[in-house]
C-alpha cells in the first residue's frame, strides 16, 4: 500500500479534477453546519481535502502512510510511523481536532471499527466527522469481468479489487464507534473512458492498485486483462462504463 501511494504521488496531477470533485460531495456538508471548526485532520485526502479546510480558516494536520501524499496536502504531518501504520494505529491525540475528515481513504483500513473509534476519541465534544469510502457495487463490473477471464484461462480466481462494504455495514459501524447522531447515505456516480486501458490508468494514478494480501502474488497470464477489458460494458456513444458508489459517513463527537 505504501509503494502503491509513493508511486501515485507522481501521478496525482492526472486524476486530480476527479478526487476535487469527489472531495467536494463531502466537504459541501460543512455549508449546513453552523459550528466553526478551528482545527482539522485531514486523513488520506490525497492533497482534495486540506485546502479547501485551510480556506476556511482551519489549521490542518495531514496523516497519510505515503510521506509524499501528506506533503501533496500542504498541512502540517501527523508524524506516524510505518510502525503505527502497521498496526493501523494512527497516533491521534485525545480531543484534538474539532473536525476530522477522511475523504476516499478508509476503504484500505482493515480494523475499519478502530479507525472509526480513533477519530471519535480524536475528536472534541461535539466535532464532527466527515468520512467517504465506495461501497459495494463500485467498480462490480470490472470485478465480475476479472472473475470470470481468470476462471477461463487458469480455473481459479483471485481476488483483484478490493473488498467493500455494504451501506448498511457503514452505518452499523459508526453506531459501534459511539459517533452521536450518525448518518450514512450513498450516491452512484458514473465514469466513462474512451478506452478501458484508461480507467485502469486512473485507478493507478489515484493509488487505487490492488493491495489485497490475499491477491495472487504470481505473474498475471498474458491473456487476462485483454480478455476482462474486453468483456466490460460499453455504452451507446462506444465509451466504457464504469460505477462508482459513494458512500458519505456523518458522526458528532459526543458532547
Amino acid at each position: 500500500m505504501l509503494q502503491h501511494r509513493e508511486r501515485a504521488a507522481l501521478l496525482i496531477d492526472r486524476v486530480a479534477p476527479v478526487l476535487d470533485a469527489l472531495a467536494a460531495r463531502v466537504l459541501d456538508r460543512l455549508d449546513d453546519v453552523s459550528r466553526v471548526f478551528a482545527t482539522a485532520l485531514d486523513f488520506g485526502g490525497r492533497g482534495a481535502v486540506a485546502p479547501t479546510l485551510r480556506a476556511r480558516g482551519m489549521v490542518v494536520d495531514c496523516a497519510d502512510i505515503s510521506p509524499r501524499m501528506a506533503a501533496l496536502a500542504g498541512g502540517r504531518p501527523v508524524p506516524i510511523t510505518p510502525e503505527r501504520w502497521a498496526r493501523e494505529d494512527f497516533a491521534l491525540g485525545v480531543q484534538q481536532y474539532d473536525l476530522v475528515v477522511a475523504s476516499l481513504s478508509l476503504h484500505w483500513i482493515n480494523d475499519l471499527p478502530g479507525a472509526l473509534v480513533q477519530f471519535r476519541r480524536a475528536l472534541r465534544p461535539g466535532g464532527l466527522m466527515l468520512a467517504s469510502m465506495p461501497v459495494l457495487g463500485t467498480l462490480q463490473s470490472l470485478r465480475d469481468a476479472l472473475l470470470a477471464a481468470e476462471a477461463e484461462i487458469t480455473g481459479g480466481a483471485s481476488p483483484r479489487v478490493s473488498p467493500f462494504p455494504t451501506l448498511q455495514d457503514c452505518a452499523a459501524l459508526l453506531q459501534r464507534a459511539g459517533f452521536a447522531l450518525p448518518v450514512a447515505d450513498v450516491e452512484d456516480i458514473a465514469f466513462s473512458y474512451a478506452s478501458p486501458l484508461a480507467l485502469l490508468h486512473d485507478l493507478r494514478a489515484a493509488g487505487e492498485n490492488n493491495a489485497v494480501t490475499a491477491r495472487q502474488k504470481s505473474f498475471t497470464p498474458a491473456r487476462l486483462f485483454p480478455m476482462a477489458l474486453g468483456a466490460l460494458p460499453v455504452g451507446p456513444d462506444g465509451r466504457v462504463r464504469a460505477m462508482l458508489r459513494l458512500a458519505v459517513l456523518t458522526g458528532w463527537g459526543p458532547d
